[in-house]
């Protein structure tokens, strides 16, 4: 009989220094809190998903099931079809004034994939990339991970939370590399329009070598009148050294399909290449056939849910702004809102917890009243709380309701 094969015992795993700074988001811990709230049956609303509530348009369904009978199921270019880099460019040039050829365009499985493809390819450890805060959490794992600095530059609520360019221009230093910029933001909701993008840019056009990510995901949703602009659009002469970046997930409430694309130099974007060739290749075939469809056929979809996020909005910001101890910037576009819990920092809830952190605010207002947010600080913006209000009327009201009874019962710091 063979003697058991003795195999020594496994070393411990060595993880790479790469992740040294890596860790769940925000985002992934409140889904985690409230799916284990909702295994043990308590019910949750929530309003701290970012994504839409709305069902993707049915012509574009149809497109991704055409694409599925008509055998469309194989390997596309690894950058992205022609055919959708086309619908792309007739995006740029029909929305933004902007002309891009197939080569200056990439396709990947998402905007966040872009960026990082982005960074990936031009950072070395001890790169700076500046970041107005709030910001988005995963452009600071990102930059960590890549062993760059995030250089963050806090905006303020009287300015709409827009970074200013007198700001900008005090952080810069012969090591900055990338200015990354989102309009309409998350979590805030700021919206950059010509007059507030001109003098920033005007900073980025005097130091060559800072080059620029405008992060146009929520492009589609903006509110009262504003008409959006890419930052291209305002300094063109910044063509060479700005790669802007989109994807169907908003808009055409296709955050499943999983498609994000970026425009900018062609040297980037053969670098970008290189690194897809390496890592995921093409995205999905079927999923590319639906997104060429979302951008070529009608728009009136995303319009209507564009309004009905509008509607949303008014309900939020009323009800935050009657709430005592809340304040909150009316957001100009994505579907987020983001209140100031400042004044009521230190309270202490009816059993006697010290709320000091937006954390230890969160849990309270999850555990104890079913709402489901999520806190400010790893948005680098402590003392504020982030709504979506990408779900239903019903939902939104309650959760206000809810909301106004958790910050009353508060008792005041003494």
């Amino acid at each position: 009989m063979a003697q058991p094969e003795t195999i020594p015992a496994p070393a411990p795993l060595h993880l790479s220094s790469h992740l040294a700074h890596s860790s769940p988001s925000a985002i992934s811990q409140t889904m985690m809190a409230v799916a284990e709230r909702k295994s043990r049956g308590h019910p949750v609303l929530g309003v701290h998903v970012g994504e839409p509530d709305f069902d993707t348009p049915q012509h574009i369904k149809e497109a991704g099931i055409a694409a599925i009978l008509g055998n469309d199921t194989h390997y596309t270019a690894m950058d992205g079809s022609p055919e959708l880099k086309d619908a792309i460019a007739l995006k740029f040039a029909r929305d933004n004034d902007l002309t891009f050829t197939r080569s200056e365009i990439v396709v990947s499985a998402s905007a966040k994939l872009m960026i990082f493809m982005a960074l990936f390819a031009t950072i070395e450890p001890g790169d700076e990339i500046i970041i107005p805060a709030p910001y988005w959490g995963s452009y600071i794992d990102i930059a960590e991970m890549l062993g760059a600095t995030p250089v963050v530059i806090a905006t303020r609520p009287e300015d709409g939370f827009r970074l200013r360019a007198q700001d900008l221009d005090d952080a810069i230093t012969p090591r900055t590399r990338w200015l990354l910029i989102n309009s309409p933001c998350n979590p805030s909701g700021a919206v950059y329009e010509h007059q507030h993008y001109a003098p920033v840019l005007d900073v980025v056009a005097r130091h060559p070598q800072v080059w620029l990510i405008a992060d146009d995901i929520y492009e589609h949703l903006v509110y009262d009148g504003v008409r959006f602009v890419t930052p291209l659009q305002v300094r063109p002469g910044l063509r060479d050294r700005t790669l802007t970046v989109n994807g169907v997930s908003k808009a055409y409430a296709m955050t499943g399909w999983r498609i994000g694309y970026g425009a900018g130099p062609e040297e980037l974007m053969r670098a970008m290449r290189a690194i897809l060739s390496q890592s995921t290749s093409c995205p999905s075939s079927i999923s590319q056939a639906a997104a060429a469809t979302a951008l070529r056929g009608p728009q009136d979809a995303a319009e209507d849910y564009r309004r009905q996020y509008a509607q949303r909005r008014e309900i939020v910001i009323r009800e935050l702004n009657s709430i005592p101890g809340l304040d909150c910037v009316t957001p100009g576009g994505a579907f987020y809102a983001f209140p100031s819990w400042k004044t009521l920092i230190g309270h202490s809830t009816p059993y006697g917890e010290r709320l000091d952190t937006d954390e230890q605010f969160c849990r309270y207002l999850l555990h104890d009243f079913g709402v489901a947010v999520i806190p400010g600080a790893p948005f680098g913006a402590p003392g504020h709380f982030r709504i979506s209000y990408a779900t239903s009327p019903p939902t939104l009201h309650e959760a206000m309701t809810r909301l106004r009874t958790a910050c009353t019962t508060l008792t005041a710091k003494r």
